[in-house]
């Protein structure tokens, strides 16, 4: 976690190696000795060891271990020799420092004993060694709260969530540990306070949590300007503490042209309409410091209980900042996220029905051989059909791009596989794991959820091919564009004859309900809350206008917008993917969609030239050539750096969140809904999350503790 160099010369050293003052106490005195840095002078070997690090820099060659590994080591007796003493030379190398002389050193001793004799008169103020004394306590902090937040344990634990004391903390526990193991800053500030039972207060553990998140923020948003262009990528809302969150990620080409998609945080989800949106995009430029002008695709994964806000949102930065294409996320099916973004009751029940049954199936391995026993029964006559269904089944379809086809042909065999659980007539199942398959048979077995999977199902069908190239690979996607239009005239068409289609979908819903035994009625709230009147209420038509009609509708709207003209020039430039340009090697790329990205590209003059060499690179290649088929191949290629505006183009729509991230970029993603699956709603927290998923991140100690010592100057008691 150390990345800065004891030596006065230098600083951080984010890419020479680092190596630790050695623990024999001879060649540790050397070293602080050739340094001569008079900070290092008074310093304790422990300390010394721990804390202090010099850089190859100051090493001759003959000191560095030679050997096959990657890492850089020194030999067991190095001395480091070569200090910048006196500034640089003429030819800004550092010069070599001369051995010490031995009256030099008397003289010095002599010098450092009359100046600390002065300083030790000055006792007004507080002395350079307590404040070095009070960083090193605090550094312990942080670094006892890094290990803690990277390994996801609650700092209080679930037992002390709601205590004011530290004392009988997982954090405290840890303190104590270190505290016998030596660690000389945190036992002196413990033994000052005699009558405390902790080295750190509950309200100072706030604030270190808090600077730790400003700390790790500001490293990744660092990292995120160096490479200017990003897009804005939100997931669905997260409950800490009572109150939601909206989750960020970003999306950018880093320095060596890989896909990169890092979480930047939490932000407070309170609110309603515009005053929420300006709220959000506030958070994003004034406090995160993100400049929105370089942003160039935003992607919003919502439920339907938030689409309104989260669509006001995207409204905002659209208007503000139109450059921001709003595209679909890549990490969600296009159907499913179709579906998730319908604030319609059973469409949600449906999309909640299947996150249940996926948390089901996947606690016991002897659940999925219950689940292919039972479609082993009805498909026993059909034994392909059977062992395809099992084959499903065992994937996410829950998730896939297919996934209410597939629950529509596997709905008879997972309702007998959640019954014959519930009954449980072995008791082969815990009471867990029976109400859980209760709960999940009452809710296939309701009228609505079949109704509404029929619906899904019919209208969804219609984009599946399309959404699964948008997101497949680049010449799908690129191909894909052509195909818009056809898409929305079969949903169109669909709309236009809403009564004819909807009179063929609740007719199959009625034989699917017929097959499971289930009676076709409207949901009991809407009967209970026209009990008084004697009007009946008639299945057919209240689905058509309360499901068919809002779904088709809302389809229709979310594909003209996630697909408009700016994002459609987008797919189109993966023209410049040599596979893409190889199988449309008789037509040059478009020069008008490319342009769309004149403001991004270094030279827009030579842009007609340089592409026209790009196209004949690829369109006349060599035989044996390998042409590459993705997007981060064609990043990845030797002589892309020989075509400027082409490595721009392709970098720019390398942000974009339509398209899957390739080299296991997504690591960021996963981890956060590990996180969220895997920590008690108790023991989250927005800060401690931000560092658990960036635990491959670079922590510099040394900042955190300058960061908090400048926002809390008064020191806690």
């Amino acid at each position: 976690m150390q990345n800065r160099c004891a030596a006065a010369s230098c600083g951080a050293c984010y890419d020479a190696p680092l190596f630790r003052f050695p623990r024999d106490p001879q060649r540790c005195k050397k070293w602080v000795e050739n340094s001569r840095c008079e900070d290092l002078q008074e310093k304790s070997l422990d300390h010394l060891y721990r804390y202090c690090r010099l850089c190859v820099k100051h090493f001759d060659a003959a000191s560095i271990e030679k050997n096959d590994s990657l890492n850089t080591t020194l030999k067991d007796d190095a001395i480091p020799t070569i200090f910048d003493v006196s500034g640089q030379s003429e030819n800004g190398q550092l010069k070599r420092k001369k051995p010490a002389d031995k009256n030099d050193e008397t003289e010095k001793n002599a010098k450092k004993k009359t100046a600390k004799s002065e300083k030790d008169k000055e006792s007004d103020t507080p002395t350079v060694s307590e404040e070095d004394e009070y960083k090193d306590y605090l550094k312990s902090l942080f670094e006892v709260l890094v290990l803690l937040g990277v390994q996801n344990i609650h700092l209080k634990g679930p037992a002390a969530d709601k205590q004011e004391s530290l004392a009988s903390s997982n954090f405290q526990a840890l303190l104590d540990y270190r505290m016998n193991a030596g660690d000389e800053a945190l036992k002196k500030r413990y033994d000052a306070q005699p009558e405390n039972k902790e080295c750190c207060s509950s309200s100072q553990l706030s604030q270190l949590v808090e600077v730790c998140e400003k700390c790790i923020r500001d490293e990744l948003l660092k990292e995120v300007r160096q490479n200017v262009l990003f897009s804005l990528v939100t997931d669905d809302l997260v409950k800490i503490s009572e109150e939601w969150h909206l989750p960020v990620f970003l999306r950018y080409v880093d320095q060596t042209n890989c896909q990169q998609e890092k979480l930047a945080g939490l932000l407070p989800f309170e609110g309603d309409g515009e005053a929420l949106a300006e709220r959000l995009l506030a958070e994003l430029t004034d406090k995160w410091g993100l400049n929105m002008e370089h942003c160039r695709g935003q992607a919003h994964s919502c439920s339907g209980s938030h689409f309104r806000k989260i669509k006001a949102f995207a409204s905002k930065l659209s208007q503000k900042y139109p450059m921001a294409t709003l595209t679909p996320s890549s990490v969600c099916a296009l159907t499913i996220s179709l579906a998730n973004s319908m604030a319609v009751s059973g469409v949600q029940l449906v999309m909640s029905t299947f996150r249940k049954i996926t948390s089901f199936f996947s606690q016991s391995l002897s659940l999925q051989l219950e689940l292919e026993h039972a479609i082993s029964i009805f498909y026993s006559d059909k034994e392909d059909k059977a062992n395809e269904l099992k084959e499903v089944s065992r994937t996410s379809w829950t998730t896939r791009h297919d996934a209410f086809e597939v629950a529509v042909v596997l709905i008879e065999s997972l309702l007998l596989c959640v019954d014959s659980v519930h009954d449980n007539e072995e008791m082969q199942w815990g009471d867990k794991i029976t109400h859980y398959a209760l709960q999940i048979s009452k809710m296939l077995a309701d009228f609505e959820f079949v109704m509404s999977l029929v619906v899904l199902k019919n209208t969804l069908s219609l984009t599946r091919a399309f959404g699964k190239n948008v997101q497949g690979e680049a010449a799908d996607a690129y191909f894909a564009a052509d195909s818009l239009k056809a898409v929305l005239h079969s949903l169109t068409e669909v709309s236009d004859n809403i009564d004819v289609y909807h009179e063929f979908w609740y007719e199959e819903a009625v034989n699917l309900a017929a097959s499971l035994e289930i009676q076709v009625k409207v949901p009991w709230s809407v009967l209970k809350h026209r009990s008084g009147s004697r009007t009946m209420v008639q299945p057919e038509s209240y689905y058509k206008q309360h499901l068919t009609v809002p779904v088709v509708d809302h389809v229709v709207k979310e594909m003209k917008e996630l697909f408009c003209e700016n994002h459609l020039k987008a797919l189109r430039c993966l023209s410049l993917v040599p596979t893409v340009l190889e199988q449309n090697k008789s037509a040059e790329p478009e020069m008008e969609n490319i342009q769309m990205y004149k403001n991004d590209i270094p030279n827009a003059g030579t842009l007609p030239a340089e592409l026209h060499c790009w196209w004949v690179k690829w369109s006349h290649r060599s035989k044996g050539d390998v042409v590459p088929c993705t997007l981060h191949e064609t990043l990845q290629l030797a002589d892309v750096k020989f075509f400027p505006n082409m490595l721009a183009v392709l970098k720019v729509i390398g942000t974009l969140p339509t398209f899957v991230l390739e080299n296991k970029s997504d690591v960021s993603y996963r981890r956060f809904k590990m996180y969220m699956e895997n920590t008690p709603d108790n023991c989250r927290s927005k800060s401690l999350a931000l560092l658990n998923v960036n635990s491959d991140a670079r922590y510099d100690l040394d900042a955190m503790v300058e960061a908090y010592v400048t926002a809390y100057p008064e020191k806690d008691a």
